[in-house]
């Protein structure tokens, strides 16, 4: 069980990351100014989604969702570990 839960946080990772990019993609096509600001300043990421919410609304709800699973998957990875779920039998 703990490695379904290893599986699915690596793979919303990945995700997150893919969709991170998208905006970060968008984010220079904007302007130079914006892309490194959002490469480079905390939080100025969040200030270009919802400034340009037409255009990064998909890649951001997205992240969200893969966030989420992030989440479940590290959440039953943390439980098989407590309760000893993965462990070999002798």
């Amino acid at each position: 069980m703990a490695m379904v839960g290893t599986v699915l946080s690596v793979l919303a990772s990945l995700a997150m990351l893919v969709f991170g990019i998208q905006i970060l993609i968008a984010a220079f096509k904007t302007s130079m100014g914006w892309g490194l600001a959002s490469l480079l300043i905390p939080l100025a990421i969040l200030v270009y989604v919802f400034k340009h919410w037409e255009a990064t609304k998909t890649p951001f709800l997205r992240s969200l969702a893969a966030f989420a699973v992030a989440v479940i998957g590290g959440g039953i990875s943390f439980y098989a570990a407590i309760s000893g779920a993965g462990a070999p039998t002798p």
